[in-house]
């Protein structure tokens, strides 16, 4: 296993749930290491799941995250591997234009992949626009948090490439 994939995942069309995909669009602009590969996955569960199964050593994955806070907030997370083991197949299937973490999580173990090392790293968001229409664009709150997550993943990024261990969850607050 080697290098570290960065892997960001939303809907464009739905507001804040676009954050991990702003993410990795301004994180690509950038000069990183050898072995780092950055990715928009948007809501392509399948290709995510293919690209888990690749070997790397560590993901990055980069997403909208709702635990409370105040929107425009940076969480890491190491989250645990989902049990793939004894998995009913609802809960692994994955439609075409569809992404849930935790569905590819599930695949990805229980066809026998695995990273070293997962990290999300998420931020709370502040709307996902109209339900029925959808609403592109991110919030204020969120947007100015775009940064502070590409800083932290850099930071990530050099901490599992000489693999460090670094706090099972941290949270930084977005501007």
């Amino acid at each position: 296993m080697s290098g570290v994939l960065v892997a960001g995942v939303g809907n464009v069309f739905r507001g804040d749930d676009a954050f991990g995909v702003e993410v990795v669009h301004r994180l690509a602009r950038k000069t990183l290491p050898d072995g780092v590969k950055v990715v928009d996955f948007g809501i392509r569960g399948i290709d995510l799941t293919y690209a888990l199964l690749d070997g790397y050593r560590a993901a990055v994955l980069v997403d909208v995250l709702q635990r409370g806070g105040e929107p425009g907030t940076v969480y890491v997370v190491e989250p645990d591997w989902p049990s793939g083991e004894d998995a009913d197949p609802d809960e692994l299937l994955i439609t075409p234009h569809d992404l849930d973490p935790a569905k590819v999580l599930r695949l990805v173990k229980a066809l026998g992949g695995r990273c070293e090392q997962l990290v999300l790293v998420g931020c709370e968001p502040g709307t996902f626009g109209d339900e029925d229409e959808g609403a592109m664009g991110l919030s204020p709150s969120v947007a100015a948090a775009v940064d502070e997550a590409v800083l932290t993943i850099e930071t990530l990024i050099g901490e599992l490439l000489e693999k460090k261990e670094f706090a099972h969850e941290k949270i930084v607050e977005g501007s």
